[in-house]
């Protein structure tokens, strides 16, 4: 009699990438029974939105980065195993004139691109978090994304074993939408201040916010800066706090600094130095907004929810 040969299933990996205004996100992750642990991440910094709010086209010299960074981050992660790639782009593709020429020239390397609504991102970022198990105890949820050209804000109650959504929206400001000096001076901040509160235009539920949660650079590079990571270490970011102060005053010191000196800071990840102050700044005040005196750090983006 022959033996029966068992044969075991192949684990599920699959890779997401998020274009977005600034930088281009990797994430390879693997199924592990009910749910996606990260095998490999990788980041390309090449300023796809600069210049689009006031050009309202995608520049030829950001889209040529972003589609070398595209093909190269496709390429590792079928190195790393990846059964399928995905790649969605967000805020600066939707907004340009010119996007189709960026999607067709994706597509003709062999690296197609979808496009993210804003409204899906901001669903995709809540969903990202709503699934975390660092994040299952919490009620109330207030998600935080801010972006180059966008920042997104869903606050939603936990009812049951499901989220009722309060609000969800994503908000014309980012990083790279600001139109600022490499130096901020006190008049300055002022005046970005003045334009980020107008595009919020609310304050939310103020002081029944739950639990405020930041998605992406913003958030985790200054927990790195402030642990001083001389390597990037997810572990030591995912679920750490910033208090409504500390981001305030790295809004404020980081502002005064160079693009030089900034890139110098300890933990700094290189090729953010020209955002991080910026970034610092919207977070301060949509925290403002919403009364929060702190906000918990999510390295999970909305690519994790894009997983399926």
């Amino acid at each position: 009699m022959i033996p029966k040969v068992r044969r075991y299933a192949q684990p599920v990996r699959k890779a997401v990438i998020d274009v977005g205004s600034n930088s281009l996100l990797l994430l390879v992750a693997e199924r592990v029974g009910c749910a996606w642990e990260s095998v490999f991440e990788a980041s390309r910094i090449t300023g796809l939105g600069e210049g689009v709010k006031s050009t309202g086209i995608l520049g030829e010299d950001p889209m040529t980065r972003s589609l070398h960074a595209l093909w190269e981050l496709v390429d590792l992660a079928h190195k790393h195993g990846a059964q399928s790639v995905r790649s969605g782009a967000t805020m600066a593709v939707r907004m340009a004139s010119n996007a189709n020429d960026f999607l067709t020239r994706a597509a003709a390397q062999g690296t197609p691109v979808e496009v993210i609504s804003g409204d899906q991102e901001a669903e995709l970022g809540f969903r990202s978090v709503a699934e975390d198990p660092r994040f299952s105890g919490a009620d109330r949820l207030s998600i935080i994304d801010p972006g180059g050209q966008s920042t997104e804000l869903v606050v939603a109650d936990r009812v049951g074993d499901r989220w009722d959504i309060h609000f969800r929206r994503s908000f014309p400001v980012g990083t790279l939408g600001l139109q600022a000096p490499e130096v901020l001076g006190f008049r300055e901040i002022l005046d970005l201040t003045r334009q980020i509160d107008e595009i919020i235009g609310m304050a939310f539920r103020p002081n029944e916010h739950g639990t405020p949660v930041v998605l992406g650079a913003t958030g985790t590079n200054l927990i790195s800066i402030r642990e001083k990571m001389a390597m990037w270490d997810p572990e030591r970011v995912h679920g750490q706090t910033l208090d409504y102060e500390e981001v305030s005053k790295a809004a404020g010191w980081l502002g005064k600094l160079t693009n030089e000196e900034r890139a110098a800071v300890p933990g700094m990840e290189p090729g953010r130095e020209r955002t991080i102050h910026l970034g610092a700044l919207i977070l301060e005040r949509f925290l403002f907004a919403l009364r929060a005196y702190e906000v918990k750090v999510s390295v999970r983006g909305w690519r994790w929810a894009w997983l399926g």
